[in-house]
Formats: structure tokens, sequence, C-alpha cells
């Protein structure tokens, strides 16, 4: 398969370049030229295949014949093989139309490893057999770094430097990075928000001479292959709960825009989903643009759902591409005027195809404890505070009665037990596999917000990790 860049200035490239290369030369994100299409019969004939079978179905066109399907199937079995319930991505019914999707049981706790698990896998076929090594540099809010960190450690042909805004994220998703002993692991905590950690990362990859030299690649969400493994659980849970007879709808906790934009290319290749909710928290950029078109950048505001503390969500550019009719000039006008404004600036269609698809909805931290205390009262379950947010968005939708609403449980309680107790008086209980965690040192670099310094860091042939003595 083909990929494009949003931008409309990087060559076109296969999986395994768009893979390896991560953002686009031109600074846009690669796409797929054209969306595989599903049938509805071609959907139906996933009844009853385990989750690695339907990953297998999904993501196969999208890697084409770059690698072949016996591997593809191998590597798949084996980036799911760990995950703590059999079912990999099991459906919890809460209500009659509720249910939810619980993407915590991999082994950091939260959906991110679905697709990084697999990643690291792809990125090890791929570099054996071109006989490469990579530095991969990534951003991340909370998950996303324990995620990559956890599928890249130990490998020969990764260094791996994560970047995270220091003291944002919740001590076990900082710990979860920071006990990593690898010698291939780089942990690096900047002085500044989760969105100036992607403005760095995005930085150096725009920056020619340095991504050659390293022989730069990414894991956020900027990276095409995520997505892609992302959008296998909308399939799989869709034909668990039986459509088309059964309306499906899903809520979404939506901070960088790709998980629910994996949603989106679901629904491309054609599974009939009724409505995509955007759950946000008070950084609420995202709802503002579905509402009244406002998408413009404010400070970013410290919350309980930290995941979700941004402004800039990257993959949005991949939906404007879409929406506008893959215009990269459309793309190119909206990044240059929120660059250089701090607001975007786009035909007014768009926001009205947006609207045929999404609903979005802004949830203060008030609301996320009394959801916290209502699901835990109700239900008997405890759910973190990203998933909180989903649900209230979701029953903000108003959505028809015989529509199935799914909500994406993004992470396990136990990795925001702050927001847990203070809502509901009960510690979640961390999975034993990680309680080791809880006492062991931590090691990282402290760096301002300064490319330059950052830059110099990762060149450094043998970085050594810092002790966190704080």
């Amino acid at each position: 398969m083909d990929y494009i860049s949003t931008r409309g200035n990087a060559p076109v490239l296969n999986f395994e370049e768009v893979m390896l290369a991560g953002l686009a030369d031109d600074g846009g994100l690669y796409v797929p030229r054209e969306w595989p299409k599903f049938s509805i019969d071609e959907i139906l004939s996933l009844q009853g295949l385990s989750y690695p079978e339907i990953a297998e179905y999904v993501i196969s066109p999208f890697v084409g014949n770059e690698i072949d399907i016996s591997t593809q199937r191998e590597l798949i079995r084996l980036a799911y093989q760990d995950f703590g319930h059999s079912s990999v991505a099991p459906l919890r019914r809460l209500d009659k139309n509720l249910s939810i999707l619980e993407l915590f049981h991999g082994p950091t706790l939260a959906f991110k490893d679905f697709a990084l698990q697999l990643l690291g896998y792809l990125f090890d076929e791929v570099l054996r057999k071109r006989g490469e090594r990579v530095t991969i540099v990534g951003a991340t809010s909370g998950d996303t770094g324990s995620a990559a960190i956890e599928a890249c450690k130990n490998r020969d042909s990764i260094d791996i430097f994560i970047l995270h805004p220091d003291q944002r994220t919740s001590e076990i998703q900082r710990r979860q990075m920071t006990t990593v002993t690898a010698k291939n692991v780089h942990n690096i905590a900047i002085q500044g928000t989760f969105d100036d950690c992607q403005d760095l990362v995005k930085a150096m990859f725009r920056d020619r001479e340095f991504r050659e030299t390293m022989n730069l690649s990414a894991v956020n969400s900027i990276n095409w292959a995520r997505i892609m493994a992302q959008i296998v659980y909308y399939f799989s849970s869709a034909v668990a709960l039986g459509i088309p007879e059964k309306k499906v709808a899903y809520s979404v906790p939506t901070g960088n825009f790709g998980d629910i934009f994996a949603g989106y290319a679901a629904k491309k290749m054609g599974l009939p989903i009724e409505k995509l909710i955007v759950g946000t928290n008070s950084n609420d950029i995202l709802k503002r643009f579905f509402d009244s078109g406002d998408m413009s950048s404010r400070a970013v505001v410290p919350t309980l759902s930290p995941a979700m503390d941004i402004q800039v969500s990257s993959n949005f550019e991949r939906l404007l591409f879409d929406l506008a009719g893959n215009d990269p000039d459309v793309v190119n006008t909206a990044m240059e005027t929120f660059r250089d404004l701090g607001q975007m600036k786009y035909p007014p269609e768009i926001l009205s195809l947006g609207r045929e698809t999404f609903y979005a909805s802004s949830i203060g931290d008030e609301e996320i404890l009394r959801v916290i205390k209502n699901i835990w009262e109700d239900f008997d379950i405890l759910i973190d505070p990203h998933t909180a947010t989903a649900i209230s968005a979701g029953k903000k939708a108003s959505l028809e009665s015989e529509v199935e609403m799914v909500v994406l449980a993004t992470a396990h309680p136990a990795k925001f037990p702050d927001a847990v107790i203070k809502a509901t008086g009960k510690k979640p209980e961390l999975p034993q596999r990680l309680n080791h965690i809880l006492s062991a040192p931590e090691f990282y670099t402290k760096l301002p917000n300064d490319l330059k310094l950052v830059m110099d860091h990762i060149r450094e042939p043998a970085v050594q990790k810092d002790k966190n003595v704080s």
C-alpha cells in the first residue's frame, strides 16, 4: 500500500518506509493513499475469531506483501500473548446500552499497548531485514512512554528516548518509564507541558541533518502503524456486539486524537459506526472546534486526566486532510496559521462534515470524580479518570435509545490512584506484576524546554541516566 503526506510535499512511501519514518519530510502525517474497504458480509465473517485473527484481517491490507502473511501472523501472535485477559480487549456491559471496552490488560495497563507491542515486533522484523539501527524519539503525556519503552527495551536495533513533562504525569505513569534499566532506554523529563515535549519531537524530525544522522523514528501516534493497530479493537468490539443489527457508537477520551481517529478509520473502511464521541477535559480545544469552529490554542490546564492535558492534537491533521478531500493546500494553510497565530483557518464546510461523524464534550474534574463515584456505587467497578470522561461525554451525546454506547476504558484505575481514592475512598490495586516499580530507583535526565540541549543530549554516544534524587 502507498502512503501520502497530509501536506503533499513528501515522497510516497510503502508500509515499511512509513513505519520507520514516522513524521513525513514536509512536517505532515502519513495516511493511506486509498482506504481498504470491507463489506458487511466480510465484517460479519470475523464473528467467532480471536483478537489476533481479527487483527491479521484488518491489518494485512495496510502492510501488503512487504511482510509475508505468515510472518505478520506470528508477529501479531507475539504482540498479544502477554495480555492479561484471554479476550485481549474484553467488553464489559454496565447497562442496557452501555458497555466498556477494557483496553488496559496489556503489560503497561493502557490502550497504547495494543499498538506499541505490535510496533516493537514490526520494528525488529524490518530492521533485521534491512540491517539498520534506529533512534526512536517520542513524547508522552503518560501512557505512550511506558508502552513504547516496554515494547522497545533491550532490542538490539533500537535506542529509545522518551520525553515526558516534568511533574505532570501520575506517579505510576512516571515510574513505569523511569524504573526501566535497559541500556537502550533513556527518559528525559522536560520542564514544561506535553505540548512542549511534542513540539520538541516534531522539531527534531524537521531538522533533516539531525534526523538522518540519528536515523530517527517515532512511536507516537504520528506514526501511522500506531493508528493501524488501534483500528482493530473497533472491529472486534462491534462484531462482538452484533452489528449491523445492533447500532454502535464509541465514546473516546481524547487528547492527541489518535485513538478516535482509529475509530474514524474503521468507519472509512466500512464499519457501521453511528457516532464518534470526543471526550475532553478542561483543555477543550476539540470541543470548541466541533461546537463552534473555534480551533484556537490556550494555556494547558493541569487536570485529573493528565493524558488529555493537551492543546495541540497532532492527529487532527489527518482528519482535516480527509475532510478536505485529501487537499494538502487546506492542511498547509491551516497548520501555518495555527503555528503563527495559535488559531486554525479552514473552509467552513470542514466543520459541517466533521459534525456528521463527531460529537464533543468537555468534562471538568468535579464531574470526573462524580462519575467515578457513581460507577463504583452502581456497578462495583473502579474506573480511571479518562474513562470517566468518556462515560460522561457519551451520556451527553443524546444517542437514540437503540444505539449501544461503547466507552473506551483506556487505562487501569491503578495508574491514577489519587483521583480514584478521592472519588470513592478506595485505593485501586496495582496488578502484582507491577508492584516492584513502587520501590525501585528511578533514572532520568531533567532538561529545560530547549531544543538544542535536548538534541545534544540525544547525540551523545553513551547517554548516562541520571538518578532521580528529588
